[in-house]
């Protein structure tokens, strides 16, 4: 099967659960840096909150941490805490992950952080992709439920 038709499948099914009268509410980021960003840092809907990627960016500074893979893990993560923390949530309410890694050998440690912080172990996408934003070692994105 190809990809794009998994993709579509995949979509199908996620969507199913969103009915037509529920509002979809596009969410600004809670960053005023990030406030003319070409897209939403979370997009609400019905129950299901759709978390843009993050990198491992500290967002006072806008540049990369230092300290490779682990250290970039561990600050996308809490970028993420931070997002969902906007919206009364914690990680405990993610289902679905999304790992992109510059590069693939860098997934146990990249896993060793990973776990320490999803410790109700959502359903998870690891794979590996040249060229991720600002030159990041790793992008993770989530779904969460509300």
């Amino acid at each position: 099967m190809k990809l794009n038709t998994l993709v579509l499948l995949f979509s199908c099914f996620l969507f199913s659960g969103i009915h037509a009268q529920e509002t979809l509410i596009f969410h600004g980021s809670h960053e005023p840096k990030k406030a003319d960003a070409p897209y939403s840092d979370v997009v609400e809907a019905g129950n299901l909150l759709f978390l843009a990627g993050q990198i491992g960016m500290d967002h006072d500074t806008r540049t990369l941490v230092d300290g490779g893979i682990q250290a970039q893990t561990r600050q996308a993560i809490e970028n993420i805490k931070e997002v969902l923390d906007q919206h009364d949530m914690g990680l405990d309410r993610v289902v679905k992950a999304t790992v992109i890694l510059a590069d693939i050998n860098d997934f146990a440690a990249f896993n060793e952080v990973y776990t320490e912080y999803f410790t109700n172990k959502p359903a998870r996408t690891t794979f590996a992709a040249a060229g991720l934003a600002a030159g990041a070692a790793i992008e993770i994105e989530v779904i969460a439920v509300k």
